[in-house]
């Protein structure tokens, strides 16, 4: 994959700080309710994430489909149009980039889509994690670079809601309220009629670089470029649903044998008589959800949560090959991004951290709460609570597991 630069998302301020300034304001005037332009995130707008040259140096590296594709007049090019064939070892690719071909399509009024960049490209992979710690929901993003006076989708809705980070020249956006409140993804259509706004727009605006613009899930919306060309990045939420969690609810009474029972026989010819069994199984399921245990369906939620969160690793494998330098003197930090959840039972602590449990003795929970709280400590700081050999094993260990991470020491440097 190409290689991007290590900006850190976190250079003017938290991720969620960037986009829309006072986050507490944020959340309460705005967050699914109503869209927000915020105009100069700071000097540099958001280059720091992606510039022009780094979705030039990612063209010119052969980036394979579907991490990127070719889009004009709101359809998406065949991907046969702007690639080539290759080989990596003896493996055939017959998707790969060809720059040439997609600078021409470019030119010819077609957009250039990068999609998934917070899978690959490092400074949008710490921004989407920032975000994602203080949403608590899943955050992707993509970057659109639009030619010219060119008009993308007509009035649309997003099945997911989205924070447009302008990074390069100019795009005009209109955003009007919800034709239908909430969709769910597979509600990607409007009612019949709503593409043609009756009222005036929310938003009218034309975003320059480093302004952001956010839009609720559902809120409709079209763009469109000024005379100069346009890099933005979209930012999407794939906001968790009360649909998603009630059908779990629901789900579990899958477990009674009265809710696996067959139809009866001749239902179809009778639909009077399955309405009345159908009441009866009703009541059943209001019996039933009245004694569920939400706590626990709660706790399932928010735990499928954060074990989709792993450790990010960049600079594993020095970290790696560093562990028998480790030593008492050694600083160490927590990773930035990194999720940490403790959870005792009787002599057993359980250690989420993110995509994986470990497993550990219970009396290890205050080194634990220790060194989560700490910005950075030397390993030596947790001799009050462990002995020397004791506390190196579980440093190293969780350096390896991707918790922690060795600090430079300043005197190499000197």
């Amino acid at each position: 994959m190409p290689t991007a630069p290590t900006a850190s998302s976190s250079s003017s301020g938290g991720a969620i700080e960037r986009c829309v300034g006072d986050a507490a304001a944020f959340v309460r005037d705005h967050w699914a309710t109503a869209p927000l332009l915020r105009r100069g995130a700071g000097p540099d707008g958001f280059d720091d994430l992606l510039s022009l040259d780094g979705v030039d140096r990612f063209l010119s590296t052969s980036p394979r489909t579907p991490a990127f594709r070719l889009v004009k007049d709101g359809q998406p090019l065949p991907p046969a149009a702007y690639t080539k064939s290759g080989r990596i070892g003896s493996q055939p690719l017959a998707d790969l980039a060809d720059a040439g071909k997609v600078y021409d399509h470019f030119h010819a009024g077609a957009t250039i889509v990068l999609q998934g960049l917070h899978r690959y490209w490092p400074p949008l992979t710490a921004f989407c994690r920032d975000l994602e710690l203080f949403l608590t929901h899943p955050v992707q993003v993509n970057a659109y670079l639009t030619p010219p006076a060119s008009r993308g989708l007509g009035v649309h809705h997003d099945t997911h809601d989205v924070f447009v980070l302008q990074v390069h020249g100019r795009k005009l956006w209109q955003v009007w309220d919800a034709a239908m409140p909430f969709p769910l993804p597979h509600q990607r259509k409007l009612p019949p009629g709503a593409e043609a706004p009756a009222g005036p727009p929310l938003v009218d605006a034309e975003l320059a670089p480093g302004d952001c613009l956010y839009v609720p899930r559902g809120f409709r919306h079209a763009a469109r470029t000024a005379e100069t060309a346009s890099l933005h990045l979209t930012v999407g939420i794939s906001t968790r649903n009360w649909n998603e969690v009630l059908r779990e609810v629901v789900e579990l009474a899958t477990e009674e044998a009265w809710f696996r029972e067959g139809l009866p026989v001749g239902f179809a010819d009778d639909p009077a008589a399955l309405a009345s069994s159908l009441a009866e199984r009703v009541a059943e399921l209001r019996r039933f959800l009245d004694k569920v245990d939400l706590d626990r369906v709660a706790m399932r939620a928010a735990r499928r949560f954060w074990a989709g969160r792993a450790p990010q690793l960049r600079g594993q494998l020095r970290q790696l090959l560093a562990l028998d330098e480790l030593d008492d003197a050694t600083v160490v930090r927590r990773r930035p991004g990194v999720v940490c959840r403790l959870a005792v039972r009787g002599d057993r602590l359980t250690v989420l951290l993110g995509d994986r449990d470990l497993a550990m003795p219970a009396r290890l929970e205050p080194a634990m709460r220790r060194l989560l709280a700490a910005g950075s400590f030397a390993v030596a700081d947790l001799a009050e609570l462990l002995d020397a050999p004791s506390r190196l094993v579980l440093v190293r260990r969780l350096v390896r597991e991707g918790l922690l991470e060795g600090m430079p020491n300043p005197a190499d440097s000197a």
